[in-house]
């Protein structure tokens, strides 16, 4: 049923992008809408259509409250989804469509087919080069929406969300560019994992102007718990990538005293149990712990062989972005230099950079093991 080439866009999450190769899906299901070629003008329901580009693990969960309680609402509503994978999205859309039959969701090729579809677009992408090219790139929202000329009302309601977290300085770029095809834009990166994705509660940090902040409130309400507008384009990368600097350090210092600990002979619970009701306590020691049995009761990724939740890997990528931020305005980080370093060594095992980022402490267990078998 699909015909599709793809550019090479990532989604959020651990997985790899394809090159940029042509595709062809066979669906057995007609019940939802896939497009072969670009629009020539917005379709007449544009304006009560909503896209969603990039269907990752953080992605396809975070579309998925969005979809179903924007058509709670309003059920005139249609949908739109894009992925580097086809097979992500056919599989998102035949799921979505059997939760709501009468839901219309439409699988596209590109993000400019999908902006040309939907007045309000939501991205989740790895980093700064995928955001590059899904909004200034050649199939990108940028130049699809500059086609739009002489659909002018279209043009102008068009609202971008970007949850990704990259670099301010690209956020900015990309946001002052598009403005100038009519396009709203916000920097909505987010906190809570996939956990959060899945249970609607995620935090976002918005950066953007207040009026649009305002119209963007809604649909992140329908993907979030809490939304808090942080200033200008930028500002909520700039909180988000505060927020992962110090996630990253406490997550190495949580699994060092934990392996010191049960080094020396304590329980995993017992000394957990003490750390959460003093003043070591933090998120990594309480929800993210990466030792299994740590946590009575709970299943951080440590029970899980560290599958799932946040990969090594663009836990490096979020340290590398607060450093680069820090020379920006002569910030050193001496802490956070260490974690990156940590944090390299972690994600230069195929292995361990795949898993979730308290996998640090298993990291940790091997180097223990290494100076044990030395006689150290």
């Amino acid at each position: 049923m699909i015909s599709a080439t793809y550019p090479r866009l990532l989604t959020a999450g651990a997985r790899q992008a394809p090159s940029l190769v042509s595709r062809r899906l066979i669906s057995s299901s007609p019940r939802f809408l896939s497009s072969t070629s670009v629009t020539t003008g917005p379709p007449s329901d544009r304006a009560h259509a909503v896209a969603f580009v990039g269907l990752g693990a953080m992605g396809r969960h975070m579309a998925t409250n969005l979809f179903s309680k924007t058509f709670t609402v309003d059920s005139s509503s249609s949908f739109v989804v894009c992925d580097a994978l086809p097979e992500a999205a056919d599989a998102f859309a035949r799921s979505f469509q059997e939760q709501y039959p009468t839901a219309k969701i439409n699988v596209v090729r590109t993000p400019g087919e999908a902006v040309s579809r939907a007045a309000t677009i939501i991205t989740m992408l790895p980093s700064s080069p995928q955001v590059n090219e899904v909004y200034l790139g050649a199939d990108g929202i940028f130049l699809s929406i500059s086609r739009l000329r002489g659909h002018s009302e279209a043009r102008l309601e068009t609202l971008a969300i970007d949850s990704t977290t990259l670099d301010v300085v690209t956020a900015k770029e990309v946001s002052d560019k598009v403005a100038h095809a009519g396009i709203r834009m916000v920097d909505a990166p987010v906190s809570g994992g996939v956990v959060g994705a899945a249970a609607g509660t995620l935090s976002f940090m918005v950066g953007g102007p207040k009026e649009t902040f305002d119209q963007a409130q809604p649909f992140l309400e329908r993907m979030g718990k809490n939304i808090i507008h942080c200033g200008d384009s930028g500002t909520g990368l700039a909180v988000k990538i505060c927020n992962n600097l110090i996630l990253g350090i406490n997550q190495t210092a949580v699994a060092e005293a934990m392996l010191l600990g049960t080094s020396l002979g304590l329980s995993p619970a017992l000394l957990t149990s003490v750390i959460n009701n003093s003043t070591g306590r933090c998120w990594p020691s309480s929800v993210n712990n990466p030792v299994p049995g740590a946590l009575p009761g709970q299943s951080p990724p440590c029970e899980r062989d560290f599958k799932g939740g946040f990969a090594s890997k663009l836990m490096l990528k979020d340290l590398n972005l607060a450093l680069n931020a820090a020379k920006t305005v002569s910030v050193p980080l001496p802490l956070g230099s260490s974690s990156i370093r940590v944090y390299e060594e972690v994600s230069q095992d195929d292995d361990l950079g795949g898993r979730d980022f308290s996998v640090v402490f298993r990291w940790l267990q091997n180097m223990q093991k290494a100076k044990l078998e030395k006689g150290e």
